[in-house]
């Protein structure tokens, strides 16, 4: 009689972000401590998990493009690249320029101040099979050779070992986010810095947004000028799959409507029909500029030092990820947690920030990502076009 209510992830976060502010000033020590356990124990649980993640879901996807390689594909995976790319450039030049403006020097947090007033009753040490860069080499070397082999018994392991790491994001990390941001948190508002911390990323979340509606402008003037059309008319017909991933937080639930607005848009029913959904998980220019531009915020507050050369490595690296990585849902965000750490030096609290700050923009992000799938297809088909024109010339001659 009646129907189950289900709690979305967004919800969920936002409640744990409460409930942990609300308690942690008033929890005695032992109940801190409890949770402080949890943490601790869930912090080295997924530093384990995060190079299987990164071969669980690189190397297949490596030798997936290898195996099914041709002229749309690989442009259509470069282009998706260079734009994911240029889009954390972006992010990181822009942050760096307004944000110090936005965040005040009384509102800096030393990281290592967060998480030390209260100490776990025991922890378990999870060292992880691999080191980042190691993981990374591996899943490059296995799925290249993947791709030029024909090596079956490895393709069906990987396969099956994505579903492994897919399903134990989906079933087991997801699912325990809230509580652990909620461990966080509390631990932060009994050191008396969590209201610190939200105050200032409440105040930037309104220039996260407004980067990625320029982006998504400067996405449509390219495509326009390379298709020869109005940059704001192509982009005007996007906006109903923008609103649909607004209210949906899917690329996946948004391909239908991404694709009947690209087809408006005059890209051709063959190249839409490719493009789009394999834009809706390799294409996340919006995922990696709020990537980006949190841990620009981040590192400020914490007075933690960055340059143009350390975000530019962890950019081109946050490129790969993000192609390899959003099949599976909340997939950019753990195999970012990689580079987060190794690249920025990013500690157990400050990748609990960067996931609820992750989700808490997610819907926006998504609705950044599948809009600019519309310019991708219209490039490529433009492309694709001219190609078949000297293709036809050369042919005559």
């Amino acid at each position: 009689m009646f129907k189950k209510i289900r709690i979305g992830l967004l919800p969920r976060i936002v409640i744990a972000i409460a409930l942990a502010i609300a308690l942690g000033g008033v929890m005695p020590i032992a109940g801190l401590r409890f949770f402080a356990t949890f943490s601790s124990i869930f912090g080295n649980f997924l530093q384990f998990v995060i190079p299987l993640i990164i071969i669980g879901l690189i190397v297949p996807a490596i030798a997936d493009i290898g195996r099914s390689a041709g002229f749309l594909l690989g442009l259509t995976v470069l282009i998706a690249y260079v734009d994911g790319a240029l889009a954390g450039f972006f992010a990181y030049f822009t942050s760096e320029a307004v944000f110090p403006s936005l965040i005040p020097a009384q509102a800096t947090v030393a990281a290592k101040d967060v998480g030390v007033a209260v100490e776990p009753f025991f922890t378990i040490k999870m060292p992880p099979l691999f080191d980042v860069v190691s993981s990374l080499v591996l899943a490059f070397v296995l799925g290249l050779g993947m791709a030029y082999t024909p090596s079956q018994t490895l393709r069906n392991f990987f396969s099956e070992f994505r579903r492994i790491i897919a399903g134990l994001i989906r079933r087991a990390i997801i699912p325990l986010l809230p509580l652990y941001i909620f461990c966080i948190f509390l631990t932060m508002t009994y050191s008396g810095e969590s209201m610190r911390v939200l105050r200032v990323f409440m105040g930037i979340i309104g220039v996260i947004f407004a980067m990625h509606v320029v982006w998504l402008m400067i996405e449509f003037c390219i495509a326009g000028a390379v298709a020869k059309k109005n940059p704001l008319r192509l982009l005007w017909g996007m906006v109903p799959a923008y609103a649909t991933a607004l209210g949906t937080a899917s690329s996946a639930a948004t391909i239908p409507v991404t694709l009947q607005q690209t087809l408006k848009n005059g890209v051709s029913e063959s190249v839409a029909a490719f493009v789009v959904p394999l834009c809706a998980t390799i294409h996340m220019p919006g995922s990696i500029l709020k990537i980006t531009s949190c841990a620009v915020a981040l590192m400020l507050m914490q007075g933690m030092p960055f340059d143009v050369e350390m975000f530019t490595a962890f950019i081109l690296s946050l490129g790969i990820m993000a192609i390899a990585a959003p099949g599976v849902p909340g997939g950019t965000i753990m195999a970012a947690l990689a580079i987060l750490s190794s690249i920025l030096g990013f500690k157990e609290a400050d990748q609990a920030l960067m996931i609820a700050l992750y989700i808490v923009m997610d819907s926006f992000g998504t609705a950044g990502n599948v809009t600019g799938d519309g310019a991708v297809a219209l490039i490529v088909d433009k492309i694709r076009l001219r190609k078949d024109a000297a293709r036809y010339h050369i042919s005559k001659s």
